[in-house]
């Protein structure tokens, strides 16, 4: 048995090594994306188009207006003279957030009474006008901090007013908020499952299709050698491509890596064997490439969806929270964000460890035994 297991391997190995073109597709295309989405998956948002109104015309307003554009957080491309020109800017899109500054706001904000301020913003990007919410609401926040604090201080004021609650925060872990240290990891994840799968699916039905996997099964090696044959390869490249692109999310991106390198290892190799469970499986369903890649786009993508990787699982309706439980990228990027950014090792880990080799083991069974079926 493992003379023909390693005949086949060589096989394997042979082929792409004579395929350099394949060698440039397992490699290079993965690079370009992992630099892709670790530039573009994040939820920081730059140079939002602001539009303001300004009816008081203070040094308070303006003031503010200028803590506002010194953030870099928001561009004024329009300063307006009336509601009505607000209302175009937003209508037309030239504007994402739009800022009242109503008159007597100086007198309102000296006199203790809270000056109001509108915020309009366009609705149609949900997730940039609340993430713009946001900043201003902190930029309004320590601005008003800074002007109650001189008032306090001023003479003429009889006493200070007392002091409310003061919120300190200390985040553990990623103490800059950087949520690029929470997306490089998933990203790492998501492109291995993706390459991974398609890489194993394709791989067997190529066989199938070209008509070499009748002239293989009449030879002496059996099914199950030949099935491993094919999927040690693509454990090992999927285990090399984990280890490539989390030195480049590591010496690029420049997120930390605080767990132990083995208890890494162990957990990627646990969410590969799943994942080539996967893939295996969807080939013993696909007789052509075609339907290969079809599957492969119908299968995958819910996964990357319902995996964590950007949507709170917890936020998701019950029965979306259920079929969570069977996906392996939902337990990995759990395992893989804790390791980077925690440092935590198999005593934290467990659970998610033995959820995905639970996983492993269902899927690779049924997948050999559909694909023996299959065979006969």
């Amino acid at each position: 048995m493992f003379e023909r297991l390693s005949v086949m391997l060589m096989k394997e190995f042979l082929e792409l090594k004579r395929d350099r073109w394949a060698m440039f597709r397992l490699i290079v295309p993965l690079l370009v994306q992992m630099l892709v989405f670790g530039y573009a998956a994040t939820f920081t948002v730059h140079h939002v188009a602001t539009a303001v109104l300004d009816l008081d015309q203070s040094r308070a307003s303006r003031g503010l207006i200028s803590r506002i554009v010194a953030t870099s957080r928001f561009d004024v491309v329009d300063v307006a003279r009336s509601s009505r020109q607000i209302t175009h800017d937003i209508n037309d899109g030239s504007a994402t957030v739009a800022i009242v500054i109503h008159a007597g706001f100086a007198r309102e904000l000296a006199d203790g009474q809270g000056a109001p301020l509108q915020v309009i913003l366009d609705g149609t990007n949900s997730n940039t006008a609340l993430i713009a919410l946001g900043y201003l609401g902190q930029i309004v926040s320590q601005y008003s901090a800074q002007q109650a604090s001189a008032v306090t201080l001023a003479p003429t004021l009889a006493r200070a007013p007392p002091q409310g609650i003061r919120l300190e925060t200390q985040p553990w872990f990623n103490e800059g908020l950087n949520d690029r240290w929470f997306f490089i990891p998933g990203v790492i994840g998501t492109l291995t499952l993706m390459q991974v799968v398609s890489l194993t699916a394709f791989a067997i039905v190529r066989e199938r299709e070209v008509g070499t996997l009748e002239q293989i099964m009449v030879s002496p090696i059996r099914p199950v050698e030949f099935i491993l044959g094919k999927t040690v390869p693509f454990f090992l490249i999927g285990l090399g491509d984990i280890v490539l692109i989390s030195i480049l999310g590591i010496l690029w991106f420049h997120v930390p890596f605080l767990g132990n390198p083995f208890v890494m290892l162990l957990n990627a190799s646990l969410f590969l064997l799943a994942t080539l469970g996967m893939g295996l499986l969807l080939s013993t369903f696909s007789r052509t490439q075609q339907q290969a890649f079809a599957l492969n786009f119908f299968f995958v993508n819910p996964f990357f969806i319902l995996s964590g990787f950007a949507f709170p699982i917890a936020s998701m309706p019950k029965a979306l929270q259920w079929f969570t439980l069977i996906n392996p990228l939902r337990y990995f990027l759990v395992v893989i964000r804790a390791i980077f950014l925690k440092g935590v090792g198999l005593r934290a880990l467990w659970p998610d460890s033995l959820a995905m080799a639970l996983l492993a083991f269902i899927m690779l069974t049924i997948s050999v035994l559909r694909f023996r079926k299959s065979l006969d």
